[in-house]
């Protein structure tokens, strides 16, 4: 056989591997979202019955409705926005300013002190929970905002990794040109770093903002009800008079939950990649 001919149909029998791969992934992710989905206009009675059901006989759109009329749902959407909103800008700010410090910047100890906050990136999140709650409580600071305030002013370690990253990309010579003009380190940040760096901004907005969207087990230890969060919300507030979990209207408010995020992942994805994939892993 001749090699061209061979070379093509390797070529061929990969790309086909490959689309096989990626659309038994696609089912795999997409199936449960399905489920979801049908589910939340089914009737309490149609759940968990055998033979399953996967269409609902008659779709109950109710379901939607009753997402709002059993809990202030979209006055906690709005009060998660707003605190997902500030402390994604705060979080961006600071965390910038301590990447463009590492890039450009280096001082005696700075590399240990880099591999320590990158190091902090692999400690699971639970392990400081119950630390961070008893020193909130001694500084009486639980079922306030301020320990989402205080952690964004310190920055995150994964977004000051990629700010670093991203900064070390950055040609010297626009520096020292800055530099003898008479520009300080805050105005060189300001004017040349930041504006060129909107791939990373944005990544770095999203995943933040994704965060405070998503995260359960922070409000639910830090929060009470009356200024919780909106997935606690949604965790306990669909049952009826007697304690049985309605599930069906909780899916659904599940899904108007999920819908901002995948908006937002649609139409900045192209960023993300960019932002992620540009700061590279320079050293």
């Amino acid at each position: 056989m001749d090699y061209a001919l061979r070379a093509r149909l390797a070529k061929r029998f990969y790309r086909f591997l490959s689309y096989t791969l990626l659309i038994g992934v696609a089912i795999i992710i997409i199936m449960p979202l399905a489920a979801m989905a049908t589910t939340s206009i089914k009737q309490m009675s149609e759940y968990n019955v055998w033979p399953i059901n996967i269409l609902p006989r008659v779709p109950q759109w109710s379901n939607y409705a009753a997402v709002f009329e059993m809990a202030p749902y979209l006055k906690v959407a709005l009060r998660t926005a707003a605190l997902g909103i500030i402390v994604t800008i705060i979080v961006t700010a600071s965390s910038s300013l301590i990447g463009f410090a590492f890039a450009r910047y280096p001082v005696k100890g700075s590399k240990p002190l880099f591999f320590i906050v990158v190091g902090l990136m692999i400690i699971p999140y639970i392990v400081v929970l119950i630390p961070q709650f008893v020193m909130y409580s001694r500084l009486h600071l639980t079922n306030t905002y301020w320990p989402w305030i205080f952690g964004a002013i310190a920055g995150n370690s994964f977004y000051i990794f990629l700010f670093r990253q991203f900064f070390l990309s950055f040609p010297r010579e626009l520096e020292d040109a800055a530099e003898v003009d008479g520009a300080g380190p805050f105005r060189i940040f300001w004017q040349i770093f930041l504006p060129n760096a909107k791939p990373v901004i944005a990544a770095v907005m999203i995943f933040a903002f994704s965060y405070i969207w998503g995260d359960y087990m922070t409000p639910l230890i830090l929060l009470n009800d009356d200024k919780t969060l909106l997935s606690v919300k949604i965790a306990t507030s669909y049952s009826n008079p007697q304690g049985v979990w309605l599930i069906t209207i909780a899916l659904a408010a599940n899904l108007i939950y999920m819908l901002p995020l995948v908006i937002v992942f649609f139409l900045a994805q192209k960023h993300i990649l960019k932002g992620v994939v540009t700061s590279g892993l320079k050293g």
